[in-house]
């Protein structure tokens, strides 16, 4: 693919996560997270996004919010599992993004609030329609995801270079 040819990001929030006594890396979905990330998936298959590639956290939650929303897409990305981004700030997000290769057009971030909503935020350069405000009156609820675009190769994504082009949160 060319370089000059728009890429697409898709920053998703993993789904409503339980508190059992386990460590934070270790909580699983909730029964409403369970409920909540196979929809988000439709919603992405709808969007007509192709993933190319999928990044996750390593944390349970993470990557079963990954599992349950994949089942839904029609195809499935080849997905690699990225210890950096849990508990990431937007910059150490934006290094691990800036390392995909440049034959993968459209790929899909599946991590943590703070940082996945802060990316967005931090990213985004413009907004189409409502969606900066949507995204921003929700607060980038569970199971939500924020699409953003980008002309240029990965290593060039930074700050403002982007354009939030779509927000979806399970409440929508």
């Amino acid at each position: 693919m060319s370089v000059a040819e728009p890429r697409r990001i898709v920053l998703f929030r993993h789904a409503k996560a339980d508190w059992p006594q386990v460590s934070d890396h270790e909580r699983p979905l909730a029964e409403r997270g369970r409920k909540d990330a196979p929809i988000a998936g439709r919603k992405l298959a709808d969007s007509g996004i192709a993933l190319d590639l999928a990044l996750c956290s390593t944390a349970a939650r993470t990557r079963e919010t990954w599992k349950l929303a994949v089942s839904e897409l029609p195809e499935r990305p080849r997905t690699v599992y990225e210890e950096r981004i849990y508990e990431a700030s937007p910059g150490e997000l934006i290094a691990v993004l800036n390392e995909t290769p440049d034959d993968v057009r459209d790929a899909v971030l599946i991590g943590h609030n703070p940082g996945v909503q802060g990316l967005a935020e931090v990213l985004a350069g413009e907004a189409e329609s409502d969606a900066a405000e949507r995204m921003s009156k929700a607060g980038f609820k569970t199971a939500a995801f924020a699409v953003l675009s980008f002309t240029g190769p990965w290593k060039s994504l930074e700050p403002g270079t982007a354009t939030l082009v779509d927000y979806w949160s399970p409440s929508d």
